[in-house]
């Protein structure tokens, strides 16, 4: 009868570890999930601030003519 509750207690702890590692694949995902939006929200940003500085710098080429 005490190997019997051993093995579940080894049963337990096989099953709880492998919870963990779900839930902290889970939270791996939705934090890159997090980190993609805000890579797309730089690159959006870093482009409309390239057209800016081109339109500028086109301006000021035509006030030194």
């Amino acid at each position: 009868m005490a190997g019997l509750e051993l093995q579940q207690v080894i049963l337990a702890v096989i099953i709880g570890t492998l919870l963990a590692i779900v839930y902290s694949l889970r939270v791996l995902i939705l934090l890159e999930r997090r980190v993609a939006s805000m890579e797309m929200n730089i690159q959006r940003l870093t482009s409309k601030v390239l057209k800016e500085e081109v339109s500028i710098q086109k301006a000021l080429s035509r006030k030194r003519r």
